[in-house]
């Protein structure tokens, strides 16, 4: 079994507790799919909102997807002009047997034109 790193982002459609937790919990749901895992997999998820996102914390809405017992740890990101607004980003680590070829990051919605070599 190895550690693995996945990335990830969302752009949410509002600075609200609803589009902010709906977002995270897409977000993190396609990881897992994406990448075959089970919560059981993951050792600890960061998540980043951009500045404009203050209304609720991304990792209240993954601890209501089954991540209780999983570390999480959310920042702001830093306020760099013309960054894509509304924006969540996550880096997961991971137990799995996939190579790092094999990993399948996720980039939803507008947040696909921050890696377009691998979105989604």
């Amino acid at each position: 079994m190895n550690v693995r790193a996945i990335r990830g982002a969302i752009q949410v459609t509002a600075n609200d507790p609803v589009a902010i937790g709906e977002g995270s919990k897409e977000l993190l749901s396609a990881i897992l799919r994406a990448n075959s895992l089970d919560i059981s997999d993951v050792i600890s998820v960061l998540l980043t909102a951009s500045p404009d996102l203050n209304a609720a914390f991304p990792a209240s809405a993954a601890r209501e997807v089954g991540f209780a017992s999983v570390p999480l740890l959310c920042a702001q990101e830093i306020d760099v002009p013309q960054a894509l607004p509304r924006t969540i980003r996550v880096m997961l680590h991971c137990n799995t047997e996939r190579t790092v070829s094999e990993i399948e990051h996720i980039y939803l919605h507008g947040a696909s034109v921050l890696r377009k070599d691998l979105a989604q």
